[in-house]
């Protein structure tokens, strides 16, 4: 009989409060023992914007077998170094051919997609004609009726994100997790063995305003104008993530996640 597929998929990682928590869950807690597969959302690692070479390293050490990103998967410009030598680390597709790295990784017994949203988000080609794509790619690669297919797709609209996942069931695709808002949506569901939620949330301090400082935020919002965000440090921290259990390619359940790093914690550990 064969073994179920138990995947853990992390939610955007801001800043050095959110790879704190990850680390405090994926190995002081050795909560990373319980997955076949670790999963996690990178983009904003590096103090809210990217992600640098030492802060890629760093996540790897805890366990993460898969790192999706996003729109600001440039921000931080070393990337342009590392990105093509990584052999986790994904950009997301739909970016223009010409973008280094890879959009879609084959594992042992999965297929990590990373996919951008179109609405309310910088221009970028089509995600559907991208998912198309990458499906006929696969096809002539490997067996896709072996091996789970898992989409994060990195999106600001939940209608789009919706649709999305409809259209990418019908393509084959095992779960689509969305990423992006950093605000857990309370959505999860399996359709027809299908896995999906519009969004996992995030990983970061629970004070601040999607990760960053209130008062930049604030003042960004109240003037329009642009503001430097750095990202909030205070206690308590919070990793957002979601649980997928797969037979074969078949998702059978869906569960988020909260883990909470209280202020008590965080003082027993600097004694």
């Amino acid at each position: 009989m064969q073994k179920d597929f138990k995947l853990l998929f992390i939610g955007d990682i801001v800043g050095r409060c959110g790879r704190n928590i990850v680390s405090n869950f994926l190995v002081q807690n050795n909560r990373k023992s319980e997955y076949d597969f670790v999963i996690a959302n990178v983009e904003n690692a590096s103090h809210g914007f990217g992600l640098t070479k030492k802060n890629y390293d760093e996540l790897l050490s805890y366990g993460i077998d898969c790192m999706t990103s996003g729109n600001h998967i440039w921000d931080k410009k070393d990337i342009l170094s590392y990105i093509d030598e990584t052999d986790v680390l994904i950009r997301p597709y739909n970016y223009h051919k010409s973008a280094l790295g890879v959009g879609y990784r084959i594992f042992d017994k999965i297929v990590v997609i990373n996919l951008l949203g179109k609405t309310f988000m910088p221009p970028i080609d089509c995600p559907f004609v991208a998912l198309e794509n990458i499906i006929e790619e696969l096809k002539n690669k490997i067996d896709i009726t072996d091996k789970i297919i898992f989409v994060d797709f990195h999106a600001e609209a939940t209608a789009e994100k919706q649709c999305f996942a409809r259209f990418a069931f019908d393509m084959g695709v095992s779960a689509v997790v969305g990423t992006h808002t950093h605000v857990p949506t309370a959505d999860e569901t399996i359709i027809d063995g299908h896995a999906f939620i519009s969004d996992v949330g995030f990983c970061g301090s629970k004070m601040g305003v999607i990760g960053m400082e209130y008062q930049s935020s604030l003042k960004r919002l109240l003037t329009s104008i642009n503001e430097r965000f750095d990202v909030e440090m205070a206690l308590p921290y919070v990793l957002n993530a979601c649980e997928i259990v797969f037979s074969g390619n078949c998702a059978k359940s869906i569960k988020r996640i909260s883990f909470e790093y209280s202020e008590q914690e965080e003082k027993e550990s600097e004694d």
